[in-house]
């Protein structure tokens, strides 16, 4: 069977995202790669969304941009800006295209479909499936998403929507999330943070189909798109082992308290491309451990009380929206976490330490 220097275990963001890396800065000129995909074809499946902090070479993948955005609970909205730190989303098929596009000019890059059609033993594994132990107790944001196009124009494409706390919470915590892309258009999701021990809060197509009609007040309109997701709100089974790193979700990429992980993933990518030659050396890339710190508080305390959290969210945007993002974006320095925790109800979070 055929050897590779490099194999890269999953062929979806995290796992394109560092093959592209490597490939767009010379590290598989006199090296060979596989990546192992189960997928049959490339076609759009999900949508990532971030607040640009940080510079990314994805521009042309970006469908659409926004600079002011709402948070809003029952009888109360909040208007932000965000020019400094504009909120991007992008198209996973053009995403999938542009790098596939670029891989299949390389002779060196290999596609499978299984590890165990090639010989992996003295290769070094990037590895992207995370290894997730199912417990009961475990949180999830787990979610559905629709695009929709309307017959006229409807939507204000200049503001989205981040967070609409104003629908059935159901003991758990569950907010709308809207991206229009043109006043015709628009992506409108539901999204769940909760154990998902719960059936009854799958019931996606009724909530969405509900906010839609009964919310928005939209009755003329088509699906023209549709995903769902589940992100662990906690880390995946990490064991080290020579000549292997995770990646992605299954490295540790994915920011606990915000389900973010696109701009992590591009951080990790250029990270391991700069010390791809002593990559078995190189030490360990993660999210700085204040947050990790800082996130283990925030889901106690929304394990413990989700009613409270939609409350939570909203006080957390009452500080500059600048500060806000970049504490969301892992970009905070010491002062913003204050005034952002400042913000926080204090008895509540200083319980949350000893639960």
């Amino acid at each position: 069977m055929k050897e590779f220097d490099y194999i890269i275990v999953g062929g979806g963001c995290a796992g394109l995202s560092l093959a592209y890396e490597l490939e767009i800065n010379k590290k598989l000129k006199d090296k060979t790669l596989a990546i192992i995909e189960p997928r049959r074809e490339y076609q759009k499946d999900k949508t990532w969304s971030f607040w640009k902090v940080t510079t990314h070479s994805f521009d042309d993948c970006v469908k659409k941009s926004w600079k002011n955005f709402t948070v809003n609970i029952p009888k109360k909205t909040n208007h932000l800006e965000c020019a400094s730190y504009p909120y991007q989303s992008i198209d996973s098929g053009i995403f999938y295209k542009k790098i596939n596009d670029i891989l299949k000019e390389n002779k060196n890059i290999s596609f499978y479909k299984d590890i165990s059609e090639i010989n992996s033993e003295d290769s070094f594994i990037f590895n992207s499936v995370p290894l997730i132990k199912k417990d009961h107790r475990n949180l999830w944001q787990h979610f559905c998403g629709v695009e929709i196009e309307t017959q006229n124009n409807f939507f204000d494409d200049e503001i989205f929507n981040l967070m609409d706390f104003d629908c059935d919470q159901r003991e758990s915590v569950h907010f709308f999330y809207t991206l229009p892309y043109s006043k015709t258009t628009a992506l409108i999701e539901t999204t769940w943070l909760s154990k998902m021990n719960d059936n009854s809060q799958k019931d996606y197509d009724n909530q969405i189909k509900d906010y839609i009609e009964n919310h928005l007040k939209l009755k003329n309109y088509k699906i023209t798109y549709k995903e769902e997701g589940a992100i662990p709100l906690f880390y995946p089974i990490y064991n080290k082992e020579k000549n292997r790193i995770n990646i992605g979700t299954a490295g540790g990429m994915t920011r606990l308290s915000t389900g973010y992980t696109f701009l992590n993933i591009q951080e990790h990518s250029k990270y391991i491309c700069k010390n791809i030659e002593n990559i078995s050396n190189a030490k360990k890339f993660e999210i700085i451990r204040k947050y990790k710190f800082l996130d283990e508080i925030f889901l106690r305390v929304l394990e413990k009380h989700p009613e409270k959290m939609p409350d939570i969210f909203f006080k957390m945007f009452k500080s500059s929206p600048k500060t806000v993002i970049k504490f969301l974006s892992n970009k905070s320095n010491f002062f913003e976490d204050l005034s952002i925790i400042l913000k926080m109800p204090k008895l509540t979070f200083i319980k949350a330490l000893f639960y």
